[in-house]
């Protein structure tokens, strides 16, 4: 248990430039703590830098100053934007406001201030779409950094009471050393981790206040592309405004609206290697309204994927927590739905969406949860009912289940209805984790509103890792050992493999993996065995420079062989070469190097695929960046062994920013693209391939400015 004190006066980073803090007010004393113990590499040792946090508040905000000493020439710490501080050194506050031990805001800050911030649920991934506006700075000095947050209530949610009790813990990271360190002791030993957070007491008579913000935006976009359904050259100019409103009732929960929101997309997706690919690939929703507050709407199975919504119009979200309730509710309109299930033309009818999502928490660390959503489009409809449960079994074991229920009404009277199961049991430990996972979906399930690449199969996944922890420059050493078993409702086999991995972790996140692989599948009712031996190496070690290499040899199915041509096994060949340099604290250069190679039996190639990226990225101040991105891709293949579209693209990406906060922002933007195509006149006009790519399919400039409005 911790107790914090009230102050009379905000404490002010120069006031612990020296080390302590310099001799305040009359009764302005502050809550100190030093005893930061090892959570990586060692369990409960003490930091390896001597580390102290000084906490305090008034009657509109939460003060933590973080003095952390150190060798000044380890430091890692560059001038980035908003939450790209990944690669470097820092500290972070995590609080549990409604002290209920399953969620925790997190407020991480690096050596120069830079800001992440995020939402921590047990039995969820870390949700870092949440935005909050606080404020940070950070400085060096010759004895290592000193950090400032301030995190004003009204930007948390918590319950209304005379006097609180919320959950804290506070982290230091030393990259240098693959280095965490928390107060309190925080431990692997245990399943669970914001159970694990200390207890904060004396916060007396304080609220969020009145929180009304309204965001005005504007973007203009001026285009000229090639509509290929024609096919033509079109150019458009586009003019668009909206507002998003946000109101919070009783100090925990939140309503947002909004009218033509800001759905416009200023941050390109990563390369990812797609031609080949049986299912489909995994893209994260990047759009504003939809990245926050979206862990109310996850669930073990993904039910609620945003991106399937194309172009909303207006809509409405709810979400917060009572007592120990937690709900996220949503409803919005698509103004391009794309095609009706029947794989009819929308021809423009617009898609109503709603989604529910309540969960309960019981006992101390277990939770109950349902989620309702609801799709229509013209006439059809698609309707998803789930329930779902976290129970913590033992201080290591705990088990998730998840059952779903569809429901699918296609255009006619027919409709269509499947089910979905889903278990896991799951063990963390320092030295040992297991996981085992269940998946059965009949062939009707239809999740319109999920990603669920893959239906009517039940799956077995299991994972072991066995760990050693040695003391120096290695820090862990191990096996993973992990299956997978699949088939279909029939109980026909369609997909085994069987990995085993080994890796080394060394000092300043340096690791070497190998991995083995044995697998099978079942393509087309033709059954193919398969494997794969892969090497990675991956490092952080010099202060500039983070790198990482795979390199995987092995063998692979033509998923997409030539017409006529049934599927055949080839030797694969996948490579990777990823590194950030950061020559100054301002100037970050990012390159992405991409690889994936398919030989035939008696030797000729049946594809190669390339992507390269060159990201740069120039920070003039924690508000205002330049960022420019060039894509190249190429794909090349036998036209007699692969079907393959044979595309060389190459792309540029201009953007200029200004981010005050996450909601007042201004962004200038060029972007331009070209494709190895050709436009043949005719009537009508036709398109053909050419050698290289020197026709513009693409271009776009364009303004956005949007601003926040608290009342």
């Amino acid at each position: 248990m911790a107790r914090i004190t009230r102050v009379a006066q905000a404490p002010k980073l120069e006031d612990f430039l020296s080390g302590d803090p310099q001799a305040r007010g009359p009764g302005d004393s502050v809550l100190t703590v030093t005893r930061f113990r090892q959570y990586e590499p060692g369990d409960g040792a003490p930091a390896s830098a001597p580390t102290a946090a000084y906490l305090s508040y008034d009657d509109k905000h939460l003060y933590v100053v973080f003095v952390c000493q150190g060798d000044p020439a380890r430091i890692r710490a560059g001038l980035s934007k908003r939450e790209d501080i990944a690669v470097d050194d820092g500290v972070a506050l995590y609080l549990d406001t409604f002290h209920d031990h399953r969620h925790a805001y997190v407020f991480q800050v690096n050596p120069l201030g830079v800001q992440l911030d995020g939402m921590v649920t047990e039995g969820q991934d870390d949700d870092f779409s949440f935005d909050a506006v606080w404020q940070s700075e950070g400085r060096l000095t010759p004895q290592g950094y000193v950090v400032r947050i301030a995190i004003p209530f009204r930007s948390l949610r918590f319950p209304r009471a005379p006097s609180q009790e919320w959950g804290i813990a506070l982290v230091r990271y030393i990259h240098a050393n693959s280095e965490t360190s928390f107060w309190p002791y925080v431990t692997k030993r245990v399943a669970g981790f914001v159970p694990q957070f200390a207890r904060l007491e004396g916060l007396h008579d304080i609220s969020p206040g009145r929180n009304l913000q309204a965001i005005p935006y504007g973007a203009f976009t001026g285009a000229r592309y090639l509509d290929a359904s024609t096919p033509a050259f079109r150019s458009t100019r586009d003019g668009r405004m909206g507002m998003d409103v946000k109101g919070v009732i009783r100090d925990a929960l939140t309503v947002d609206a909004t009218v033509n929101p800001d759905f416009s997309q200023v941050e390109s997706d990563e390369p990812q290697v797609t031609v080949n690919e049986r299912f489909e690939t995994f893209f994260p929703e990047k759009r504003p309204f939809f990245i926050e507050n979206a862990g109310y709407f996850q669930t073990p199975v993904t039910l609620f994927f945003s991106r399937r919504i194309a172009d909303p119009g207006a809509g409405v979200r709810f979400t917060g927590k009572v007592g120990r309730w937690a709900v996220g509710a949503i409803g919005i309109d698509d103004r391009a739905p794309g095609e009706l299930p029947m794989g009819t033309a929308a021809a423009g009818t617009r898609a109503g969406i709603g989604a529910v999502r309540l969960q309960r928490a019981i006992g101390r660390e277990s939770a109950l949860g349902v989620l309702a959503s609801h799709r229509t489009i013209g006439a059809s409809w698609n309707r998803v009912a789930a329930a779902d449960a976290r129970l913590r079994l033992t201080p290591r074991w705990t088990f998730t289940g998840h059952a779903i229920a569809t429901t699918t009404a296609d255009l006619g009277p027919t409709r269509r209805s499947g089910t979905g199961w889903y278990a896991a049991l799951a063990r963390d430990g320092r030295n040992l984790d297991y996981a085992l996972t269940y998946v059965d979906l009949s062939s009707d399930f239809d999740a319109e509103l999920g990603y669920v690449p893959r239906t009517g199969i039940r799956q077995l996944d299991q994972e072991l890792e066995l760990v050693t922890r040695p003391s120096g420059t290695v820090v862990k050493v191990g096996p993973t050992i992990s299956s997978s078993l699949a088939w279909d409702r029939d109980g026909l086999p369609l997909d085994r493999s069987l990995e085993v991995a080994f890796e080394v972790k060394l000092v300043g996140e340096t690791k070497l993996q190998l991995k083995r692989t044995e697998a099978f599948e079942r393509y087309r009712d033709l059954p193919f065995d398969t494997h794969e031996t892969g090497i990675s190496f991956d490092s952080e070690l010099l202060t500039w420079l983070a790198f990482s290499s795979k390199i995987k040899i092995g063998s692979a199915v033509n998923h997409k062989p030539a017409t006529g041509l049934a599927p055949f096994l080839g030797d694969a060949l996948e490579g990777e070469l990823v590194f950030t340099w950061r020559p100054t604290e301002r100037l970050r250069l990012d390159h992405t190097f991409l690889y994936e190679r398919l030989t035939a039996p008696q030797g000729v190639r049946v594809f190669t695929d390339r992507i390269l990226r060159e990201k740069l990225n120039y920070q003039f101040s924690r508000a205002w960046s330049l960022r420019a991105i060039v894509d190249y891709s190429a794909v090349d293949r036998d036209s007699t062994l692969s079907r393959l579209d044979p595309e060389r693209r190459w792309a540029i990406d201009a953007l200029l920013t200004y981010l005050a906060n996450p909601w007042t922002a201004l962004y200038v933007g060029y972007q331009d693209g070209y494709e190895n195509i050709a436009l043949v006149p005719g009537t009508p006009a036709t398109l053909q391939r050419t050698p290289a790519p020197a026709t513009s399919t693409g271009r776009q400039v364009f303004l956005k400015v949007s601003y926040l409005f608290q009342f």
